[in-house]
């Protein structure tokens, strides 16, 4: 089976000014996610599509191969789907190549362990799906939400709130790996196709960055996890 791991990752950031490239952990944020999909077994190649020279660079830097990505679909209300779908058929057209699965990573969730990409693919070729979300279990999350008519409870009924232990398993769509067929996304226009797979991960690596708090908590679970990028790929991009 062809793999390729796409990573959008357009300049122009609001929340935190250059996220992609901001220092995580002494490296930069991209720089994480491109490194981890190089180093999984099953990935055939790495793309980063970005609208920013400067994100561009460090994406060669690292070792992916990059895509320059349209102004008009890099905007703040422009969807991933719409450079996933650019980046498949330009791949297309310059490298003459089909995959048979595209795993979609977001620079901003780099928690994943060594071995966590590989898995995701296991999962999404054992179980013939067509797609397949990252989760994380939630075992305490009681969601409430405001409507017209007051407060209500989403996910549980707060009348008959019983045991967590008894509730049903939920779980969080945690955003760090996503794959699908060319397919799936080509029909749909969405990473979500019929046949879904979920690959379980913990709960620590929902976390995501998107504001300089988040590089705090995320930074210090790569130190008490010990994560740390691929030796062989970090020192010799």
């Amino acid at each position: 089976m062809k793999t390729i791991a796409i990573i959008p990752a357009r300049g122009g950031s609001k929340g935190l000014v250059n996220k992609n490239i901001h220092p995580v952990a002494g490296l930069p944020l991209l720089a994480w996610t491109v490194l981890q999909a190089r180093d999984a077994a099953l990935v055939d190649r790495v793309f980063v599509t970005t609208n920013d020279a400067s994100i561009a660079a460090v994406a060669r830097q690292f070792g992916a191969e990059v895509i320059d990505r349209p102004e008009e679909i890099s905007g703040d209300k422009a969807t991933s789907e719409s450079a996933l779908l650019h980046a498949l058929d330009l791949i297309g057209r310059e490298h003459g190549l089909e995959p048979d699965a595209v795993v979609f990573l977001q620079a901003t969730s780099p928690l994943r362990m060594p071995g966590d990409i590989d898995r995701a693919i296991e999962a999404f070729t054992r179980e013939g799906a067509d797609s397949l979300i990252s989760v994380t279990r939630a075992d305490d999350l009681t969601i409430w939400e405001r409507r017209d008519e007051g407060w209500n409870s989403v996910n549980f009924d707060y009348r008959n709130r019983g045991m967590r232990q008894d509730r049903p398993a939920q779980y969080i769509e945690n955003g760090s790996i996503y794959i699908f067929t060319p397919e799936v996304l080509r029909r749909h226009g969405n990473r979500i196709g019929e046949r879904l797979a979920a690959y379980p991960m913990e709960f620590w690596q929902t976390w995501e960055i998107d504001s300089i708090e988040e590089v705090d908590l995320v930074e210090f679970y790569m130190m008490k996890k010990g994560l740390q990028a691929p030796a062989s790929r970090a020192n010799n991009p």
